[in-house]
């Protein structure tokens, strides 16, 4: 379930108060008294130190999360579509370059999302001003330009994501369809067919439900996603553990695909080896890329101890279980099938049988991805409707009225239901009109790994700690921070040069698999 702070309303969301709003609309109780002014671009807080049994020491409701609830919000953010692509990833690196290469980015994720927990609080780390939000912290250590470079950033981040997302849940619907169609037929159908039709038919559902105003009003749908998350990657690792035991041998090699090897695509050239490796970099990063929500994860935990050591450990089980299944996915596709893995494990057919089991691991990853849209979509929605509020005070007093058929009618603010709904109007669209998961995926980790994940969490924990420029320790980071910019730089490059090498084939709205 994800962390309550993540999805504040727009009154209060990006730790702005709206004096003409009352917050206590949100949290249902009568909220202590603040008694110093509050400042429109820092955090609210309580100047009364302590807190109380019911409210924490910034005058909201007393936090309670531990290590493991914090470990567990990673996990279900981190284990997502991406593991899929893992098997493909290693196929690309081979048995000695993939898992270290995985081993390494588990490092500098946990490394730097140490960096960026101390940035939790500014100030002392038990008592100093909290940072709600990853731009709070942003705000509070770097501010200036940085800001608006880390919202757009991250806003594009999310906007990339819902595209993603679209697109694998199209590819798993469509890939239930054909499963059936290669069973019917014996597999003697090559059973081709369009996903535009099931991209329109997800982004109909997200329009229903990118009207909820705030996620945590149904937080069911988050416990859902979290438990469909790990259904299909369980049934992906068992069927990839089934093949290597009927093969009765590892498939792959040291350094991975060759040049000149054969594959569904064609003929590996020297230069197509080479995109493939740093588009297998992108894929790694986009499947540990959680940085974006690690503040807001950290917001619900209870002190004392201070929040940072509690995240410190909870980061560290984290990445220690998500390494291991990631390890376990990736080899176990990577050993049934070698250079032939394909892009998504469940759905580029390695597997056919039993079809069944392909279709409910599919259906998984469908209703994961339903609610794992809305989970990366909410904050990109919240900045938006509070853009507007701001320059247009009225726009939240225009509610239309919708009937129900039993009768029920319901109030719906307009401007939240064209603008979201334009949203996802705009995401299906660009879906249709790039449906390659494996080069988005690409995209999107190269995008968000060194900026989110490595360049901001370095440069607050400079600022914070207030370390010598030139010092060993800045040299240290900076040299680390440099290091993973041209990483991110040659998996966006690698990522960049599959989609033009699928555009060569490709009729835009006429994709079919």
């Amino acid at each position: 379930m994800l962390p309550r702070s993540r999805t504040l309303p727009t009154r209060i969301h990006d730790s702005t108060l709206d004096p003409d709003r009352d917050a206590r609309r949100y949290l249902q109780v009568e909220a202590q008294p603040i008694t110093s002014k509050i400042d429109e671009d820092a955090p609210v807080e309580n100047t009364t130190t302590g807190g109380s049994k019911c409210f924490d020491d910034d005058g909201r409701l007393k936090r309670t999360g531990t290590v493991w609830t914090a470990s567990s919000h990673i996990i279900t953010a981190v284990i997502g579509s991406g593991v899929l692509s893992l098997a493909w990833a290693i196929a690309q690196l081979g048995w000695l370059a993939g898992p270290a290469v995985m081993a390494l980015f588990a490092f500098v994720i946990f490394f730097t999302s140490n960096l960026l927990a101390d940035c939790y609080r500014t100030g002392d780390l038990a008592t100093g001003r909290r940072n709600y939000t990853y731009m709070d912290a942003v705000r509070a250590n770097l501010g200036g330009a940085k800001v608006k470079v880390c919202g757009a950033i991250q806003y594009l981040n999310l906007f990339g994501v819902a595209v993603g997302y679209t697109i694998a849940a199209s590819i798993s619907m469509m890939a239930i369809k054909r499963s059936n169609c290669f069973h019917a037929s014996g597999g003697k159908d090559p059973c081709h067919m369009s996903s535009n039709m099931y991209m329109i038919i997800f982004g109909i559902v997200q329009v229903f439900f990118s009207q909820i105003p705030d996620f945590d009003q149904v937080w069911w749908l988050s416990i859902v996603a979290a438990i469909m998350s790990f259904t299909y990657s369980i049934v992906g690792l068992s069927l990839g553990i089934a093949q290597v035991a009927q093969n009765k041998a590892f498939q792959g090699s040291i350094m991975g695909i060759s040049v000149g090897a054969v594959t569904k695509a064609g003929t590996v050239t020297p230069m197509q080896k080479i995109w493939r490796n740093l588009q297998a970099l992108g894929d790694i990063a986009f499947a540990y890329s959680y940085s974006i929500i690690l503040i807001e994860i950290q917001d619900t935990l209870r002190s004392p101890p201070p929040e940072t050591r509690t995240m410190r450990k909870a980061t560290l089980v984290s990445i220690s279980v998500t390494t291991a299944f990631y390890l376990l996915c990736g080899c176990a596709g990577y050993a049934a099938f070698g250079d032939d893995a394909p892009g998504n494990l469940l759905t580029g057919f390695g597997f056919y049988n039993p079809y069944w089991l392909l279709d409910i691991a599919n259906l998984a990853i469908v209703v994961h991805l339903v609610g794992a849209y809305q989970v990366y979509s909410q904050p990109l929605f919240a900045f938006v409707e509070k853009w507007a509020a701001r320059r247009w005070p009225k726009v939240e007093e225009y509610d239309l009225r919708l009937h129900g058929p039993n009768g029920h009618a319901c109030r719906v603010n307009a401007f939240r239901l064209v603008w979201r709904t334009c949203f996802v109007v705009l995401t299906t669209v660009v879906s249709m009109l790039l449906p390659f998961f494996n080069d988005v995926v690409g995209i999107l980790g190269a995008l968000g790994f060194w900026p989110l994940t490595v360049y901001f969490p370095v440069e607050m924990y400079i600022a914070h700690r207030k370390i010598r420029r030139w010092s060993t320790p800045w040299v240290g980071l900076q040299a680390l921070s440099l290091a993973c910019l041209v990483v991110s730089l040659a998996a966006a490059v690698g990522s960049i040069a599959g989609v033009v090498l699928d555009l060569k084939s490709y009729h835009p709205f006429r994709s079919t698999y």
